[in-house]
């Protein structure tokens, strides 16, 4: 059987997913035909319903809840992993309104968590994530949220941090922040989709156990990288949560998905089993 499965080419995700679609598991049968895209780009095709099985920003599940079920392994979630919002040095105090601010993605984590810290802020530039720094540093913006490796680069590139998006996030919640989530279409069978969570499972634990290799699947798809930089991005981004959520990611994804309703009264609630398993 042969399922399409979307990921972005970061290296948390290739990280994770390496040993699985790369003939290190044994799937019995099973063949996932991979897309590599920027993670906006996956949060559009999922609106679409275009794949089986992808990663998306938790900002797009409850527009997707319907038609996606959860997958408990494979996502990204912790503390200390959220977007920061950054600007050129000496641009003076930052004011949200008026301020012409990039953000890498209407549906993305990053615009609800800046949306939260700046709720004034209405001059939003949405943009891939990786055109961000050099929009802040042409002046195109006055201030970017970065997300991914811009957290680990952005003061080699000379700009300033202004806010800790994530910070914010855990200050008000006391919640780990939701970033990135795996989820599979709920016309798969169940049993089908728990299948799949235990392979991605497999293919984490596969992976943290040869850490800190890094394999040349990562590598390729992270090209334009510093392999320091890989590191300290799989570092941060992959953790006990991508294994498995557990009931204290749960409760963190119920948190987020409450938050977002009260920012986007206008959207369905999600309501019923996020998983899919009944």
């Amino acid at each position: 059987m042969k399922l399409t499965l979307g990921i972005s080419p970061c290296p948390n995700d290739t990280f994770i997913f390496d040993a699985l679609v790369n003939g290190a598991l044994d799937t019995g049968g099973l063949e996932l035909e991979v897309v590599h895209e920027d993670v906006q780009t996956l949060n559009e095709w999922a609106l679409a319903g275009r794949l089986d099985v992808t990663k998306l920003s938790y900002g797009v599940l409850p527009l997707v809840a319907r038609d996606y079920s959860l997958l408990r392994s494979g996502g990204a979630l912790g503390r200390g992993v959220g977007p920061l919002l950054v600007a050129r040095p000496g641009a003076g105090p930052f004011r949200a309104e008026g301020a012409r601010v990039a953000i890498p993605g209407r549906n993305t984590t990053a615009h609800l968590l800046f949306s939260l810290a700046c709720p004034r802020a209405a001059d939003k530039r949405f943009l891939v994530f990786s055109e961000i720094e050099g929009a802040v540093l042409r002046g195109e913006v006055d201030a970017g949220v970065i997300i991914h490796e811009g957290r680990f680069t952005y003061a080699a590139r000379g700009l300033e941090k202004v806010l800790d998006l994530g910070e914010h996030w855990e200050r008000e919640t006391g919640a780990p922040i939701p970033l990135g989530a795996i989820v599979a279409r709920r016309t798969l069978p169940a049993p089908l989709r728990r299948r799949l969570d235990g392979l991605v499972r497999r293919s984490v634990e596969h992976a943290l156990a040869r850490r800190p290799f890094l394999s040349d699947y990562v590598r390729c798809h992270a090209q334009e990288m510093d392999e320091e930089v890989m590191r300290q991005h799989v570092d941060l981004y992959v953790n006990d949560f991508s294994v498995d959520l557990g009931e204290a990611g749960l409760r963190a994804v119920e948190t987020f998905l409450r938050v977002y309703r009260q920012a986007n009264p206008e959207t369905p609630a999600v309501v019923g089993d996020l998983f899919g398993e009944r």
